[in-house]
């Protein structure tokens, strides 16, 4: 498995229980804040791309940034709405874990107990 990449914020809930549900489970992670190292376009690309729902699985619909915005995110353009998140990542829901293949947005145990056992099918082969 490649390594994950954990966007975390220190002050969310669901962001230390997935770092301390992680360290439990002795799975390698990159920690990146998601606001002094936010993802890059690209990075909110590949993402995306990963998602099963869309935007709507990365969108922080509930946080005031979200409500503060002047414009309905379903009338962007793709460009529009990379540099949005890019510009104020408080747009984007926490944590989120990706391993390049799998994405996990929030605190979710059932999809970090697949990555745990992924992670032990793997040392089995090697």
């Amino acid at each position: 498995m490649d390594e994950l990449v954990f966007f975390t914020y220190p002050s969310c809930t669901s962001c230390r229980k997935a770092k301390k549900w992680l360290k439990a489970n002795s799975i390698p992670f990159t920690e990146r804040h998601i606001f002094r190292e936010p993802p890059t376009e690209e990075e909110l690309k590949q993402l995306l791309m990963m998602t099963t729902e869309g935007l709507d699985e990365l969108l922080a619909t509930r946080s005031q940034s979200y409500k503060d915005l002047d414009v309905d995110v379903d009338d962007l353009h793709l460009s529009e709405i990379l540099q949005l998140l890019t510009n104020d990542p408080k747009l984007l829901r926490r944590p989120i874990l990706t391993d390049g293949k799998k994405l996990i947005v929030g605190y979710q145990p059932e999809g970090l107990k697949s990555l745990s056992t992924k992670k032990k099918l793997l040392q089995k082969t090697s």
